[in-house]
């Protein structure tokens, strides 16, 4: 199995930016297909962006596009997430996930692997 560990989150002003790592161990980081996932307070834990094994394919959910873009570099196995003019509706703990799945997916459930998450609070 992989191990994820997540870091970058942080304080920052509305319309700031930052950027979250996401880094893996265990088994080979290109295997996997991976996503970013939130939660903020009270709410259910929401996709916000993925990307194929590879690196060519990628979705995003429609509250960050154009906002967002991830990335991943299999040689440090290493996933990022660089997140622009954020809104203090992005404030949420931030995950990293990694899929076996042939298929690049965006549902929560379909990912088999977790990191731990880290908190991103944006204030007005």
């Amino acid at each position: 199995q992989v191990q994820l560990v997540e870091s970058g989150g942080g304080l920052v002003q509305a319309g700031g930016s930052l950027r979250l790592s996401c880094a893996a161990s265990g088994r080979t980081f290109s295997r996997y297909n991976m996503g970013w996932f939130r939660q903020a307070p009270g709410m259910e834990r929401e996709f916000v962006a993925a990307i194929s094994r590879s690196g060519s394919t990628t979705y995003y959910a429609d509250s960050v596009k154009g906002r967002f873009t991830i990335s991943r570099d299999n040689a440090k196995d290493t996933l990022y997430l660089q997140m622009n003019s954020l809104k203090p509706e992005d404030t949420a703990v931030y995950y990293c996930a990694a899929d076996r799945s042939i298929a690049l997916v965006t549902t929560r459930n379909d990912y088999n692997y977790w990191g731990q998450g880290t908190q991103v609070t944006v204030s007005s």
